[in-house]
């Protein structure tokens, strides 16, 4: 009998009935079993943050920095076990999954230390004898909505501010992932947080997710996730005069440049389009090349397009993992088809893949002949899927980068500094690579987009506070 993994509420493991959580690299092996939290136990989970948030919000520095170190430290010795879990559940590669795993450690330490440096402003005031300091609070109740792609790192980057600046959490985890986060809340419960400051609900968003927008005593949402629901999230946000925190999706671009150096050029085109099997929001799905390196670019990707190694997460020689599941496959599989359709040629791969196991498994499709009216250039695939767009030059190749709805990352593969420089001031994204891939960004500096990617403040790094706290300015009279 597999173990029932359950909700957390209040300090407590609750719950009764469970689903199996399934691995798209073989649809035999079943990772765990999983409680969904009804609206009712989400309900207790909220009332449950906000009985704990006066004492959390007060406690001392010295116990929340202990926490979180001592989270930080076991999630980077289990590493190994929890990278095999989430590349189990979720489909990227071992090593990939190892990856994710450590960072999430290292945001944990980051915020730990964050803790130690709370800072505020003491100011004289233009009035003489009176005093200004200016602090930051911890808003309340904070609503966790994370996404499947990042099962461990963005539940870590979200709830590891969230408590290092006083707050108390209730956090919903995909439906499709919830074994890596279900593995950090428990290690945060034995790092001695104390009951009811973080919630895990783990269940249907239109139950679970749904309660917590509903929900009057949630102070403020952070959500990453699909545009469509970022938007429900805003609008049921604004209704409750919350604040709330939305990172969506991407259709981010990559320039090749003629004088870029070839090898770079195709293995960072390849790691940002097809890697972690494109399911990721900074994945670079518009490879825009100008003409003067264009078919001998072209022929290399498609070679090294042809011959990445799908299969098993698990395995040792994959470069691509699995796509998550069927749903996501079948809407990879159709916009291959409406590609084909617009009349663009499809160069390389597109093509389900057998292997020894049942899986969801599809070689990276590589489209050439693309214009950027194209559905395939306009719309987020969310899998690997790359478009080739050809240009004249870089003003050519910078309008169209820009040519999106979205603003999350773009880059730029190029020897020259001048371009690079000009990129770096002129493209319309949230985050600017050069000459390496536009997915891929460090745990202590800033995360986040422009347009339809992005609203809010931004996540990660110090920047976290600007969400995770609200400003207050008191004057004090002398005497």
């Amino acid at each position: 009998m597999t173990e029932l993994h359950k909700n957390l509420i209040d300090g407590a493991w609750v719950g009764t009935d469970g689903v199996e959580n399934i691995s798209p690299s073989n649809l035999k092996d079943v990772v765990g079993v999983y409680a969904r939290a009804t609206a009712e136990e989400t309900k207790q989970a909220i009332a449950a943050a906000k009985a704990a948030f006066p004492a959390w919000s007060r406690s001392g520095i010295l116990e929340r920095h202990a926490i979180l170190r001592k989270t930080a430290d076991e999630i980077l010795a289990r590493k190994q076990e929890l990278g095999e879990l989430l590349s189990r559940e979720e489909g990227k590669t071992l090593p990939e999954g190892i990856g994710e795993v450590t960072r999430a450690g290292q945001i944990f330490d980051f915020f730990a230390g964050e803790v130690l440096r709370l800072a505020g402003e003491v100011l004289p005031s233009v009035r003489p004898g009176v005093g200004v300091e200016v602090t930051r609070e911890p808003l309340g109740v904070i609503g966790i909505i994370t996404p499947w792609n990042f099962p461990i790192a963005i539940p870590a980057w979200k709830i590891a501010p969230a408590l290092a600046y006083g707050n108390t959490v209730v956090i919903k985890p995909a439906d499709l992932v919830p074994g890596s986060t279900w593995a950090i809340v428990d290690i945060l419960v034995r790092a001695g947080l104390p009951k009811g400051v973080l919630n895990l609900v783990m269940g249907k968003g239109s139950v679970v997710g749904q309660t917590l927008l509903d929900s009057k005593d949630v102070t403020a949402i952070s959500f990453t996730g699909s545009v469509g629901t970022g938007k429900r999230v805003a609008a049921a946000s604004i209704e409750h005069n919350r604040k709330f925190q939305l990172e969506m999706g991407g259709k981010n671009p990559t320039i090749v440049l003629d004088d870029a150096d070839l090898k770079i050029a195709v293995e960072t085109v390849a790691q940002s389009a097809f890697f972690s099997t494109g399911q990721r929001c900074t994945a670079a799905s518009r490879v825009i090349v100008t003409e003067g390196i264009h078919d001998k670019f072209v022929e290399a990707l498609c070679e090294r397009t042809k011959n990445l190694r799908v299969g098993d997460a698990l395995a040792k020689d994959t470069e691509i993992g699995p796509v998550v599941d069927s749903i996501q496959l079948k809407q990879d599989m159709d916009y291959i088809d409406i590609g084909q359709q617009e009349g663009a040629e499809l160069r390389a791969g597109g093509n389900r893949v057998n292997r020894e196991t049942e899986g969801y498994f599809l070689q990276p499709a590589l489209f050439t002949g693309v214009t950027n009216q194209m559905r395939i250039a306009r719309e987020e695939i969310f899998g690997p899927v790359a478009a080739v767009i050809k240009v004249k030059d870089y003003e050519e190749a910078l309008a169209i980068a820009n040519d999106t709805d979205f603003g999350l990352s773009a880059g730029i593969v190029t020897t020259s500094l001048k371009y690079a420089t000009h990129f770096k001031r002129n493209s319309e994204a949230g985050m600017v690579m050069v000459n390496v891939p536009t997915a891929g960004v460090d745990f202590h500096v800033p995360f986040g987009g422009r347009k339809g990617s992005s609203y809010g403040p931004r996540e990660q790094g110090r920047y976290a506070a600007e969400f995770f706290t609200v400003v207050k300015t008191a004057y004090t009279a002398a005497g």
